[in-house]
């Protein structure tokens, strides 16, 4: 269930995450996004209705997901209050429309996990692991458990 808050979530973790990327890095963090929230063990869940439902959203804003909605990251600030005014929010809003309308495709062979080795070491979850891709600064990651 994609709604307009799924949508608009994405493309504020995309800007906190991605807006330095290409168009091709930020719809592959985009893209591992759609795969955690396929994944039970990593997705957010909302109660709607009385069910447990997992979605964009909630997976975005789950704590320490995803760094830029961390408190105390100086990107979450900028997220909040960027406007479609900025050239890159934009791009990265019609980035999350079309992955959660599936009209964009999976770029990252269903990874889960990413980070930037310019901007920090090597996470503990990463180590003794193979890239499936390299997109950008990032590489990317599908077999974290």
């Amino acid at each position: 269930m994609n709604n307009q808050n799924d949508i608009e979530t994405l493309a504020r973790t995309l800007y906190g995450e991605a807006r330095g990327e290409s168009r091709q890095g930020k719809i592959a963090v985009a893209c591992v996004v759609l795969n955690r929230v396929r994944r039970h063990k990593m997705c957010g869940w909302r109660d709607i209705g009385g069910y447990k439902v997992a979605t964009v959203a909630a997976t975005c804003l789950k704590p320490f997901q995803f760094s830029c909605w961390n408190k105390n990251d100086p990107n979450r600030k900028k997220i909040i209050n960027v406007t479609m005014d900025d050239k890159k929010f934009a791009e990265c809003y019609e980035i999350a429309q079309g992955v959660c309308d599936g009209s964009i495709e999976d770029v990252v062979q269903g990874a889960t996990h990413y980070y930037n080795p310019k901007a920090c070491a090597q996470p503990n979850w990463a180590k003794g692991k193979t890239p499936c891709a390299h997109i950008g600064n990032h590489l990317f990651f599908n077999n974290i458990d």
